[in-house]
């Protein structure tokens, strides 16, 4: 049997080399290696992908983050509303920008940002909330967006690892994640399910100011060369992970339904497993499974993960401290009434290998450590 991995970059590679290498040599050949016009190609088609009116493509999905704060005018000393459980980025920007993160706590099951926090967590100095798109599902949006707006508040969504989730609203009304709030954030890091070979990330919206002011920003503050108007940075897309982008982009939704198979997969060889808790389908939401994230109960969540290393299957712990117990956040945060659940979670979740390549035998391997660990 093949060698597992958490992702295997390598085979989904060969499987598009041809296409990706032309893409990569046009490239090469153009030698527009910054804004050249695979860059706006490619913002178009994700455009036309997800529905969103704008794309504009930078660095890597913390710069759209950032970018996108900066955007919406935000003070230093405003409020902005995360969830406890989730990368340390959607919570650094806020601190970057001298903005005050307030931390809630999250679904047991979904592992998402609920409205039910939101109340609690709301002072006069909330500006915005960041609903995070956890491990490839949507966040329900539809509450989310109806708290903020009773509000006044900005929705910047955290879409890093929900490219391709599509949310269904309460009268049937269906948006890509990303494309629901005031702005959504992208990542394409190479392990995401829609990755370039390096950084890049992109900001999406529907409101041409917002637009207009995330692309200045990210190109050092100006719309003519030479002339700058606001307090930018430099953060683009280089013409060569565009390239790769345009490429992998037309796979986006066939590699969803590999990793949704494998899901199913799990599943099956999972399901009677004593003391684990498989991954919860939401009803408002699709799933692509950047994650496949298992619950471990009884405290032996580290010591399955040993014994699954010792037999060289790998797994990850996304992740081992809610974002309250950072050092980094302990003197600029606002914790939001309990985050029981999000310290829960750090110490019961385990993310299986997934990626498009996955076999069933593969899968089968995973399962049977699982199943004799827990005998």
């Amino acid at each position: 049997m093949s060698h597992i991995r958490m992702v295997d970059l390598h085979t989904q590679y060969l499987h598009i080399r041809g296409e990706v290498d032309a893409a990569i040599q046009q490239v090469i050949d153009q030698s527009a290696f910054i804004n050249g016009p695979q860059v706006e190609a490619f913002a178009q088609a994700l455009a036309a992908y997800t529905g969103a009116k704008y794309v504009i493509p930078c660095a890597n999905g913390t710069d759209a983050l950032q970018i996108s704060l900066m955007a919406l005018g935000l003070q230093p000393g405003d409020e902005v509303i995360v969830p406890a459980f989730t990368y340390v980025a959607t919570a650094e920007v806020i601190g970057l920008l001298h903005l005050v993160p307030v931390m809630t706590d999250v679904d047991p099951h979904t592992f998402n940002m609920t409205v039910e926090v939101l109340e609690q967590a709301l002072t006069p100095r909330t500006r915005a909330i960041v609903p995070v798109h956890l491990f490839g599902q949507s966040c329900d949006m539809a509450p989310i967006l109806d708290f903020a707006r009773q509000h006044g508040l900005f929705v910047v969504e955290d879409n890093a690892q929900a490219l391709g989730t599509v949310y269904s609203f309460p009268d049937g009304t269906r948006r890509h994640t990303g494309t629901m709030g005031h702005i959504g954030c992208t990542s394409f890091f190479p392990s995401k399910n829609l990755g370039c070979f390096g950084d890049g990330g992109a900001m999406m919206t529907d409101d041409p100011e917002l637009a207009r002011l995330c692309r200045s920003i990210a190109n050092h503050g100006q719309e003519q060369k030479y002339h700058h108007s606001l307090i930018g940075c430099n953060s683009r897309l280089d013409t060569l992970q565009a390239a790769v982008l345009n490429v992998k982009l037309k796979y986006l939704d066939q590699y969803a339904r590999n990793r949704a198979l494998a899901a199913e997969r799990y599943d099956a060889l999972l399901r009677d497993v004593p003391g684990v808790m498989l991954p919860w389908r939401s009803p408002w939401s699709t799933h692509v499974f950047h994650q496949y994230t298992l619950q471990v109960a009884g405290g032996r969540r580290d010591a399955l993960k040993e014994y699954l290393a010792a037999r060289q299957i790998p797994s990850m712990i996304y992740y081992p401290l809610p974002l309250q117990e950072q050092q980094a956040f302990r003197s600029i945060a606002r914790p939001s009434g309990s985050l029981d659940v999000a310290a829960q979670l750090c110490r019961r979740v385990l993310s299986l290998p997934m990626h498009t390549e996955l076999t069933e035998a593969q899968q089968e391997e995973v399962a049977r450590h699982i199943v004799d660990f827990s005998e």
